[in-house]
């Protein structure tokens, strides 16, 4: 272990989060935070509460829990974002149009992404990496014109 080279705590994070679908179970808890905070709104601007209010906030709660499941255990991600659109679409007739609409958008968005998510993929090269490889690329290809022996002709 102490031959591992130390990394920050952005590295850290940032291995950490392509290690799993972050965007989509972080949309979906942010869903059923928002869709939560509307159930607070005053009684002039709650347009529904369905079933006694229990179910206005059973759906956002479990869908807060849902996208923090898809953050901490990414094996299971397929269940958790089929529940999580269901979940989702069934605000709009317990939670006042589903957050008023963001935080059903939220939540579907959310669960898709996570549906979409591949774990074996590869990670994605950013435009600074793409450029130091293409630079890194045209300096070899131009010191191989430099040197028409190449490395062979050193090693006679």
């Amino acid at each position: 272990m102490a031959d591992r080279p130390r990394r920050g705590t952005r590295a850290a994070f940032r291995g950490w989060r392509a290690r799993r679908p972050f965007w989509g179970g972080l949309l979906l808890a942010l869903a059923g935070g928002e869709i939560l905070l509307t159930e607070k709104a005053s009684l002039k601007v709650v347009m529904h509460i369905g079933m006694q209010g229990v179910a206005g906030y059973l759906l956002p709660t479990l869908m807060a829990l849902l996208g923090l499941l898809i953050l901490f255990n990414p094996a299971q991600r397929l269940f958790y974002s089929i529940t999580g659109v269901l979940l989702s679409l069934g605000t709009w007739v317990t939670s006042n149009l589903g957050g008023f609409l963001i935080g059903l958008l939220l939540g579907v968005t959310g669960s898709c992404l996570t549906f979409g998510w591949l774990p074996d993929q590869e990670p994605r090269v950013g435009r600074r990496g793409r450029r130091e490889r293409a630079k890194a690329a045209a300096r070899a290809q131009a010191e191989g014109a430099e040197d028409p022996q190449g490395a062979e002709g050193l090693a006679v």
